[in-house]
């Protein structure tokens, strides 16, 4: 199993009485997977995890395994904030046929570097799954520092860090610990293109839910060596989704290409109609001869 390159953060569809809406999920991954995305991401933050219960999580990673049907690694989102719950949801995930685990850092509890290590630690010893470490202090109140990084790379079950961190200065700590076991994935689409240059295997991105064509193009670019390769309606589109808390905009996107509706779960809501929506509006529209194109 190969987990580089453009690696889709699914966003959940749901219906107007707020149910998943799998048929609109199954278009969501065939959508994925003919525009040449490289791996998928269920119920991670993107997916509004939080929200689904445990019926609705199962139906969703399961969903995905039988459709998908081994063409591109199922990571399945299964990080908690605490080692416990998020062991037993990793086994779960397993039995369910994911092939990985994204491990978010454990949110709100804002533990030690070496809380962390034990955690990350524990989880891979017996969730059964190879793991992703996630980190994004932004939304979790913690920082899985390099050093830290450096100790958990060393485990034979976890096989790489997405990070969400896009300054220099991380991007360059990170690239630095890229071995032939060990992957770096770029978790911030707005610094991936120099993450990428530097050294990262590959993005775990929100954008590439509405161009997934166009986003493996940048990252098979990008993981060339090509310096040119991010600007236009590409970084305008990212741009345009940080006018609200992620998976709001993605959602509004996706609505407008007719891959679910927009609304979100509570506390989260739909994107209103206004300046932010016809803008995100009128950048898909320039890229969909580019998002469809054979």
């Amino acid at each position: 199993m190969t987990i580089s390159g453009s690696i889709c953060a699914l966003a959940t569809p749901f219906s107007a009485p707020g149910e998943l809406d799998l048929e609109a999920f199954g278009r969501l991954l065939e959508y994925q997977l003919e525009g040449g995305t490289q791996g998928v991401v269920v119920a991670g933050s993107t997916g509004e995890s939080h929200f689904l219960d445990h019926g609705e999580w199962d139906q969703l990673l399961s969903f995905a395994v039988d459709r998908v049907a081994g063409r591109v690694p199922v990571i399945a989102g299964t990080g908690e904030a605490g080692t416990a719950k998020t062991i037993a949801l990793t086994r779960r995930a397993k039995s369910l046929g994911a092939d990985a685990a994204l491990v978010v850092a454990p949110f709100y509890v804002r533990p030690t570097q070496e809380g962390l290590r034990r955690h990350f630690t524990e989880v891979a010893d017996q969730g059964g799954l190879p793991v992703l470490l996630y980190n994004v202090p932004a939304r979790t109140g913690c920082d899985i520092e390099p050093a830290t990084v450096a100790i958990l790379r060393d485990h034979p079950a976890i096989a790489g860090i997405k990070e969400a961190r896009g300054d220099a200065a991380r991007i360059s700590a990170l690239a630095e610990l890229v071995r032939s076991d060990f992957v770096y994935l770029s978790g911030d689409d707005g610094t991936a293109h120099q993450a990428m240059l530097s050294g990262a295997a590959g993005v775990i991105s929100v954008v590439a839910n509405l161009v997934p064509r166009v986003f493996r193009a940048f990252c098979d670019a990008s993981r060339s060596g090509d310096t040119g390769a991010y600007g236009g309606a590409l970084a305008r589109l990212v741009e345009a989704l940080d006018c609200a808390p992620n998976p709001i905009a993605v959602k509004a996107g996706l609505a407008e290409l007719g891959l679910g509706l927009d609304s979100p779960r509570l506390p989260l809501v739909a994107l209103a109609e206004g300046p932010d929506r016809a803008r995100l509006r009128e950048i898909l529209g320039s890229l969909a001869p580019l998002a469809t194109a054979a």
